[in-house]
């Protein structure tokens, strides 16, 4: 398949595929293509965002018995092939045999690079290593003035993650503030988030056409405001705090514009809107809570973003729930619906 062909008939499938380069997009008509057109006989859509128990359980079940059919003795061996130099010839020519890459996609209707990175991810030991330690903190300072953002070479070093390094780098490379925002970080972060949907609105403005250009709609889809954004890059502009503080805060700026600075969750509203919350998670009958519809269940707050509404179910279910930690999500619902709910509603 040529490259414009392959890009018209994933298109279908990643809406985003012409803003990809060109050997990505060979790599995923090549790996991808024949499974989506399968998927979607099935009537079954490409997923994408976080993974489902049932997906985890699918990479697992995929990963043991490609593991089974090979005799290769651990899941690290098979991800992390590099690790184990004397034996990668072996495992290299074992994967291309048996056919590595349509093994670890069975079943799930996801881009098999996103897979991929699921699995490494699920089975690098590395990855559950605990706190970093203040002797583990500069010797990730050390080598990132030795290598930069080589985070392969330095997770080696480290016997940590790539993710786990460069993230944790990110979190102690400078002097972060915590407590509330000075009115020079708002700014900076408020232009930060600007300059992402400037250079995103251009993408999308060279990838229409001009009878398209001429009825497209300015406003920004309110989803996007705050879906899939790059933190890190966020992060590295406001430059005194860390990524994950910039992501609250920007979901706490939004949600004050929305509600034009109303108290949504407090006296009177704030329990009308738990009482709708459980009463409307417990109608939807899902089993896993990345199955959940937050932006439709935002609405049964208010007009507010979906991070302020899972943030809040966190803590109902946190405060509410005896050993929620060891519930599935939907006996957690069931307990907030059978016990909780009537307590509410008395209140109320």
């Amino acid at each position: 398949v040529d490259l414009e062909t392959a890009k018209q008939e994933l298109e279908e499938f990643i809406p985003h595929v012409r803003t990809m380069s060109d050997s990505s997009v060979r790599k995923m008509a090549g790996r991808d293509l024949t499974r989506f057109k399968q998927f979607k006989k099935q009537g079954i859509a490409v997923k994408f965002g976080r993974f489902s128990q049932k997906e985890n359980d699918q990479v697992r079940k995929n990963v043991e018995e490609f593991l089974s059919i090979t005799a290769i003795d651990s899941a690290e061996k098979l991800l992390f092939t590099s690790r184990y130099p004397e034996e990668k010839e072996t495992i290299s020519r074992l994967k291309a045999e048996y056919r590595f890459c349509e093994k670890l996609s069975e079943g799930i209707p996801r881009p098999w690079r996103l897979i991929y990175y699921r699995a490494r991810k699920m089975f690098d030991p590395h990855n559950y290593k605990g706190r970093y330690t203040e002797e583990e903190k500069e010797k990730l300072k050390r080598y990132h003035a030795l290598h930069g953002n080589d985070w392969k070479k330095i997770s080696e070093m480290m016997s940590r993650s790539n993710l786990s390094v460069a993230m944790k780098y990110s979190e102690i490379k400078s002097a972060i503030n915590y407590g509330p925002w000075s009115k020079e970080e708002t700014q900076k972060l408020m232009h930060a988030v600007e300059e992402v949907f400037r250079k995103r609105m251009e993408v999308d403005e060279n990838s229409l056409s001009s009878s398209e250009k001429s009825h497209r709609d300015l406003s920004i889809d309110r989803e996007k405001l705050y879906q899939k954004l790059p933190w890190t890059e966020i992060e590295a502009k406001v430059g005194t705090r860390y990524w994950r503080q910039c992501k609250q805060k920007w979901t706490t700026i939004l949600t004050n514009k929305m509600t034009k600075g109303q108290q949504l969750y407090m006296g009177v509203k704030g329990l009308q809107a738990k009482i709708n919350l459980i009463k409307r998670l417990y109608e939807m009958k899902v089993e896993d809570p990345n199955e959940v519809n937050w932006e439709e269940l935002s609405n049964t707050i208010g007009d507010v973003p979906r991070g302020y509404v899972q943030a809040k179910f966190y803590k109902l279910k946190v405060t509410s729930v005896p050993f929620w930690q060891k519930k599935t999500f939907s006996e957690i619902v069931d307990y907030l619906f059978e016990e909780k709910l009537p307590e509410l509603e008395e209140k109320l």
